[in-house]
């Protein structure tokens, strides 16, 4: 055993300084983690939002299937849903008030004759140029 002790070790380098990136990796990690799940959250935030009817499709579809076999009740339904697209352009803003006057005399009296062809015309041509 004494023999051990006196052969002299140079096949062994010095101690090296190690740096340490384990915190770096650990934070980069952290945030890109973070990163993808935020960008998974906003696609599938996208995607539901897309997936909902806006309040404008169904106005759409209300106004799109009002019964025209009841005047009275129809001329008022028109009146009422049609406000909701007159803001869109100054096309559509026209077209309603065209339809809204001659709606009027659907609205006030208390028996009315059916739609003429005229005024369904307009309601057609005002369906027509509504962008939903």
């Amino acid at each position: 055993m004494s023999q051990m002790v006196d052969i002299p070790v140079n096949d062994i380098a010095p101690l090296v300084e190690v740096h340490d990136y384990s915190i770096y990796l650990f934070g980069g990690s952290i945030a890109m983690s973070i990163v993808v799940m935020l960008s998974f959250i906003l696609f599938v935030l996208k995607k539901w939002r897309n997936r909902r009817i806006s309040e404008r499709k169904l106005a759409y579809k209300a106004f799109e299937s009002i019964n025209l076999s009841d005047p009275k009740h129809a001329a008022y339904r028109i009146s009422e849903l049609g406000r909701v697209f007159v803001h869109d352009n100054e096309r559509t803003e026209r077209a309603y008030h065209n339809l809204f006057e001659r709606l009027e005399p659907y609205k006030y009296a208390p028996k009315v004759e059916p739609i003429d062809q005229e005024t369904l015309g307009y309601y057609h041509l005002y369906l027509e140029i509504i962008d939903v």
